[in-house]
């Protein structure tokens, strides 16, 4: 267990994760205004403080999964109460602040959005690519994507304190705003004819990549301007999604240079 200079005690379960557990201490955190990855709640604890817990969750955006004890009792076996609360590493961004201050300063916008993609050590490797490559900001979704922690952060090489992290509840709504925003949104996938160095990537531009288990959903492909995949000339189909996103953004990056 470590004491932060917030006065917070964080402990370090497994994986390292940082976290913090019983009910009133993650509803303390809340008021407190920290940085909360998402709430785990056993699924048999319904008492009035953890109906609490969950108006001041939902009212805070903050995500919260309902799971056995079993789960709670492999992070922690000290008295959690059935809560524990995964701390992010990070604070979030607000995309339209991002997107604004691009403007703003007459820079063309280049946003990644990922789809799903939920290993640590691939978000950390995208972050870092696209923190050197001057990407502006990542967004991902509340529920089904890598936890931000100190692992994540770790991968990146500490890119996550430098690059905007935009959370955002829905990624389809979030993807129709930003064409509202003037941005063009393309869908890096294998299922199309187009090749990246076909695409206009000058213009204002949201990547989005998908995991490499599922890709990218139907409805996030349905809302894209295009399509475009990396030319594969070998036996294998597909790169790892954290090569495919270093090549693509530095096609955008030549281009834009």
């Amino acid at each position: 267990m470590e004491k932060r200079t917030d006065g917070f005690l964080i402990n370090k379960g497994e994986h390292d994760k940082d976290f913090i557990f019983g009910t009133r201490a993650v509803m303390e955190a809340i008021h407190a205004q920290k940085e909360i990855d998402k709430i785990l709640i056993d699924k048999d604890v319904n008492n009035d403080l953890v109906k609490q817990l969950l108006s001041l969750a939902k009212e805070e955006r903050i995500p919260v999964v309902r799971v056995p004890e079993a789960k709670l009792n492999r992070i922690t076996r000290k008295n959690h109460q059935g809560v524990i609360a995964h701390m992010s590493a990070i604070q979030y961004a607000s995309l339209d602040n991002v997107i604004e201050e691009c403007f703003s300063k007459g820079v063309s916008p280049l946003i990644l959005v990922l789809d799903r993609i939920t290993d640590v050590r691939n978000f950390g490797a995208i972050a870092r690519t696209a923190e050197c490559a001057g990407v502006h900001a990542i967004v991902i979704p509340e529920k089904g994507s890598a936890q931000i922690n100190s692992d994540a952060v770790k991968t990146s090489a500490g890119a996550l304190n430098h690059l905007p992290i935009v959370r955002v509840k829905n990624l389809y709504y979030t993807v129709k705003d930003l064409k509202k925003m003037g941005l063009q949104v393309v869908a890096v996938t294998e299922k199309t004819e187009q090749l990246i160095y076909d695409a206009d990537f000058t213009i204002p531009t949201a990547l989005i990549l998908g995991s490499e288990e599922d890709g990218i959903s139907d409805e996030l492909m349905g809302q894209s301007d295009a399509k475009v995949k990396i030319p594969m000339a070998g036996n294998i189909e597909s790169l790892n999604v954290s090569v495919s996103a270093g090549v693509v953004i530095y096609e955008a990056i030549r281009q834009r240079n």
